[in-house]
This record gives structure tokens, sequence and C-alpha cells, in this order.
């Protein structure tokens, strides 16, 4: 392992209840006069985002509201959002709500003064220099879900709707200039929702935890992140106004996208697939691969998972900790395959194939090959 490496660690961060009511305050201080918000159809009538927009508009601001962002957001979500933008001489975005909005919001932002197409900047080498960073619109994220940790990323997750592959636009700048994270907007979500977002954060601790490469930072942050998830999800499930079981898995979020810029892995490489052919939830389809890829990587990552089940309060075993995974996936009611969570009609081979030129790919702790794809997605299927 060579010992030379960039580190990078995120942004300015509000964390606490209540933090929502400094949302102008933080466009303000991030140069935002006539915010967009961005969110999803679903939030757009609830009372926090009425809310949030009447605070901003007493205060002087001047919103526009984009709520046609789906789940999984499309390359068309963005060109819609990016017209809206536009037409309404917004000049900064507030992305609110899950993982969707906010890739969505965040690549919109980035996009405000680009020229060229969106997939020129896809996270391939050096390709985000292709962009001109000073048409990249200030961002302030709102997480209203506890899983995908984008708040804190410089990326976007967008499927492109010709291929079905899920393509990550990438640039240093897509970084939020402020993060609220207020436990309390997470309160109202159903319970099935907070098992897929909290798995989705223990996957990005995992998988970043197990990556090869040297991030002793990352990696540190990624175990505290694990043991919050063991603590607190199984509460935050149980109890929805639990405030500090969903406080602790807000944090557990953040600090799963904070360490995975070490890197992901087949998790992830195995669940893109899947979620833009068959639209499943992303969270729930990495925890329906967890076990099976933990299995799969056995032979890199057994003493590295010895040395997590001891921090995490687990005999010091990689026994121990798959035992802690399978029988957590059951507390919380995950499927244990892939049928038993309705997808069904897979095309292994294109799945296969799709899977190891997923960006994620690259960093699992040993080489996902064709054949090693398609032997999970069969495995994972039962």
């Amino acid at each position: 392992m060579t010992l030379k490496a960039n580190w990078n660690y995120p942004t300015a961060v509000r964390f606490g209840p209540g933090r929502i009511s400094e949302l102008a305050q933080a466009c303000r201080a991030a140069g935002i006069a006539s915010p967009l918000f961005v969110t999803d159809s679903g939030l757009s009538g609830l009372p926090m985002i009425k809310d949030a927009m009447a605070r901003l508009i007493a205060d002087g601001l001047k919103v526009t509201l984009f709520d046609r962002v789906q789940a999984n957001p499309v390359a068309a979500n963005v060109e819609d959002g990016l017209k809206v933008l536009r037409d309404s001489g917004s000049d900064g975005v507030i992305a609110f709500g899950g993982g969707s909005a906010l890739d969505c919001g965040k690549v919109v932002a980035f996009m405000a003064g680009q020229s060229r197409p969106m997939w020129d900047f896809e996270d391939i080498g050096d390709w985000w220099t292709r962009a001109d960073p000073a048409g990249i619109a200030p961002i302030i994220a709102v997480p209203t879900t506890a899983g995908t940790g984008s708040e804190v990323g410089r990326a976007g997750v967008i499927t492109d709707e010709t291929t079905q592959t899920k393509k990550v636009i990438f640039h240093p700048k897509m970084m939020p200039q402020i993060v609220i994270c207020d436990p309390e907007l997470t309160v109202g979500l159903p319970a099935k929702v907070t098992v897929g977002a909290g798995m989705d954060a223990l996957a990005h601790c995992l998988e970043a935890y197990c990556a090869p490469g040297f991030h002793p930072l990352a990696d540190g942050i990624a175990v505290e992140g694990i043991r919050l998830c063991k603590v607190f999800l199984p509460r935050a499930v149980a109890d929805g106004t639990d405030i500090e079981a969903r406080a602790q898995m807000m944090a557990a979020a953040a600090m799963g996208a904070t360490a995975f810029q070490k890197g992901l892995g087949a998790i992830h490489a195995l669940s893109h697939p899947i979620g833009s052919v068959h639209h499943t939830h992303h969270g729930m389809t990495n925890a329906v691969f967890m076990p099976y890829v933990l299995n799969f990587n056995r032979a890199a990552i057994e003493e590295k998972i010895a040395r997590l089940a001891a921090y995490i309060g687990l005999e010091p075993s990689f026994e121990a900790f798959y035992d802690w995974i399978v029988t957590l996936r059951r507390e919380l009611g995950v499927p244990e395959t892939l049928t038993s969570f309705g997808v069904t009609g897979l095309d292994y081979g294109r799945l296969a194939k799709m899977a190891i030129v997923d960006p994620t790919a690259g960093g699992n702790p040993l080489p996902l090959t064709e054949a090693a794809a398609e032997a999970l997605f069969r495995e994972a299927t039962g």
C-alpha cells in the first residue's frame, strides 16, 4: 500500500433540531437572493416545504419552486430544472429532500452556466475540468432523509434513460456551500423509508471502510458511522419520533458520504443496474446485496472486519459481523433476496456488463469481473 493520497473533506454543516429556521440566513451567506427550490412532488405539498418557502419569502427572497424530480432522477429532470432556473433568473439552488432531490438540485446548479452537454462532465478521468467553475450556481442542501449523504457530496447520480445506466456527474464546486441538517425534518418518514435510507448510510460506511487505499481519516469516520447505525437505526425505525435516533442517523448519513470519497464497491456496482433497470429503492437494494458482497470479499477484508466488529461491540471476527448484518436485515424487514424484493425477470448477462463498468466497481476490495458479477446477481436472486 502506498502512503500517498489526496484528501478532501466537506463543507459548513448547521446540525441540530430547529436549524431549518436558518435557511434564509444561509442563503444570504451563500450570496443567494433568488433561490430555485428543488424538491420532489411527494414533498412539495407537505407543510415542511410550504413553511420553508413562506419563511424565505417573508425574509425578502424571491423563491421559485421546481418539484419535477422523480426517484432515481433522469436527465430530463435536470433539463427541466435548468430551464426553470434560467427562465426565473434564479441565482442559486436550495436542494431540499431525499437523495434524488439533492442530486438533481446539485446538478441543475452545476449546469447553470455550462455550455457543454451534461454527459461531458461524467466522473471519468479529468472530465470535470471541462466545466466553467464560474458557471456553477451556489447550493444550499437540506436533507429530509438520513441515508444518501448527498448533502456533503461533490457529485450527483443521474440516470441516462437512453441506456438505463446511472452516471455520476462530478465537480469539486458541486459541494453545497452550506448544509442544514435538521433531524426534525425526518420525523415523519415511514418506517420502510427509514430502513432503506439507514441501510444506505450503513452501506456507504461499510464499503468506504473496506475499499483499498490509504485514507485513515475516512476509515475512522466510517467505523463510527457504522456504530451509530448499529445503535440508532433500530431505534429510529421503532419510534419515528425519537429525535436523538433521528439526529444520530442523520449524522451517520453525512459520515457515510464523507467517507466514501475513499471508494465504494460491489454493493453499489450491483445495486445501480438493478435500480436503473427495475426502478428499485437504492438504499433497500444495497441492503439486499450487502451480505452476498461481504462473503464475496471475505478473503480481502476478514482482518479489517474483525477489527470493525470489535469496535462496534461484537466478538472480533468476520462471522460475528456477518451474523449481525443478517440479523439486522431480518429485524428491519429487509428482503433477503431480489425475488422477495419483487425483482424478477433479470437479464443476468446485461446486468453483469453494467455492473463492472459502474464507477463504483473499481473500489471493490476484490476485482469485480463479469463472471463474478453475474454469479452474485444469481446468488442474490435466491
